[in-house]
């Protein structure tokens, strides 16, 4: 029997990964949701901005993945993509029937720490700006309807803009190496997330509430330093700060501030049941994922830096 899938996102970061591992599986068909949908019948056109657009968006489909979010940007919009389309989404999918619905938020709802060791339901929802506030919501909407909530916290691997980029631009804006970062941060890589999130979509052992789905073994911020100057030789130099001197350094830049915040607080989520319940491997973990990303990280920054 075809299940038949409907994914939001899917030309983002993790969207994209989500829909080519559904689309590898068997006896799956997937379709994609996009406000500039071409023609054919892989496309259902639906605006998140614009609700009444995604009225019959869901119909004939058997389980909703809801990839889409809006980072950044003005805090209307954001409200109306993450908040507002995304109610509206689940009501169309209530409506149509869907029988599984499941969402890809963050981590970050729960704010900024430290969290060692947290487990699901453990720490309160506690988000810190409007990207955060407006997923939280959209979590709601989703966990209202009975659907499933996937919280990962760094995601890395080719397509990354922000985890480790934002970690090179900081080294530069520091001047020099960080020393003393004894945090430890839960993080996965782009691909096991995608496989994590359809497993936990086609599963019939999946139902709903939260999960934390990062790979069980946190990185510590020093091997994460090591291995970005080993594999992308950054920073260039200097002598090496602690973080005392770090924060110091960056006390006029909100962006090294919000960057060093996540570097030398505990960051570390716990749900080894996710895992275990799926029958899905967490993958390889750090060190080989990031090796294996490493020559893509390194033509992007070198094309960044040319532009």
């Amino acid at each position: 029997m075809t299940v038949k899938v409907l994914v939001t996102g899917a030309s983002g970061f993790v969207g994209s990964r989500v829909a080519a591992t559904a689309r590898r599986q068997p006896d799956v068909h997937v379709r994609l949701l996009s406000r500039h949908a071409p023609q054919g019948p892989e496309y259902v056109h639906g605006d998140l901005c614009a609700p009444p657009s995604l009225r019959g968006a869901c119909a004939d489909t058997d389980v909703l993945v809801h990839c889409a979010t809006q980072v950044g940007g003005d805090a209307e919009t954001v409200q109306a993509v993450n908040d507002h389309g995304t109610r509206a989404l689940v009501e169309e999918a209530v409506r149509a029937g869907v029988r599984r619905i499941v969402y890809v938020s963050t981590a970050a709802v729960h704010g900024r720490g430290p969290f060692r060791g947290v487990r699901p339901g453990e720490v309160p929802i506690a988000p810190a700006s409007p990207t955060s506030r407006t997923r939280a919501a959209a979590e709601r909407h989703v966990l209202d309807a009975g659907g499933l909530v996937l919280r990962p916290h760094l995601v890395y691997g080719e397509g990354d803009r922000w985890v480790i980029p934002g970690l090179v631009w900081l080294m530069k804006e520091l001047s020099a190496p960080l020393t003393g970062c004894e945090a430890l941060q839960s993080m996965i890589d782009v691909d096991t997330l995608g496989r994590a999130v359809v497993a936990a979509a086609l599963s019939p052992a999946s139902g709903g509430g939260v999960h934390h789905v990062n790979h069980p073994e946190p990185v510590p911020v020093a091997d994460l330093l090591a291995a970005v100057s080993r594999e992308l030789g950054e920073p260039g130099g200097g002598t090496a700060v602690d973080v005392v001197t770090a924060l110091d350094r960056a006390a006029g830049s909100p962006l090294a501030l919000h960057h060093l915040g996540m570097l030398t607080v505990d960051h570390w989520f716990v749900d080894d049941a996710f895992w275990k319940d799926l029958g899905c491997s967490p993958g390889e973990g750090f060190a080989a994922a990031f090796t294996r990303a490493a020559p893509w990280y390194r033509a992007f920054l070198d094309g960044r830096r040319v532009s």
